[in-house]
């Protein structure tokens, strides 16, 4: 995981490896943390694709394994790479769609996000929100 995530130029190739393989694998949680505020940016892009994935896909698990990721893309919200900046939207995203709790800690977030005075933070909680808040999202997760 380590040599591989640092050669990650290429998002889809980082993306289908992460779909494919990562998000399987026991130390999934620990890199999405690890790597989140790695200078390397492919490292940092499976990160936050990670974050993304394990929302989706790991139905089992509970809110509290996801919180800690709040505050990683707060942080990182103000990387102006583009290989970075979409994936840091997409965790949030997916994060907040996972149910009603998750979705206003998501939006809380996300208002914090566009309070930050950085063009890739705007970009990032524009986008989120108005998929966060929309009716549709809202309707299924009162379901």
């Amino acid at each position: 995981m380590e040599a591989w995530a640092g050669e990650f130029y290429y998002g889809e190739i980082c993306d289908q490896v992460c779909m494919n393989l990562f998000e399987k694998h026991p130390l999934a949680w620990q890199k999405a943390v690890e790597w989140s505020d790695h200078e390397n940016e492919g490292k940092k892009r499976t990160a936050f694709v990670l974050m993304a994935r394990l929302a989706v896909s790991d139905k089992k698990a509970k809110d509290d394994r996801f919180e800690p990721f709040f505050p990683l893309i707060l942080r990182e919200s103000t990387d102006e790479r583009n290989l970075v900046k979409k994936v840091v939207n997409w965790a949030l995203r997916q994060i907040g769609k996972r149910n009603q709790t998750l979705n206003h800690k998501a939006i809380r977030v996300g208002e914090e996000i566009a309070a930050l005075d950085s063009k890739s933070s705007r970009w990032i909680a524009t986008g989120a929100l108005r998929e966060l808040k929309s009716e549709a999202v809202q309707k299924r997760l009162k379901f």
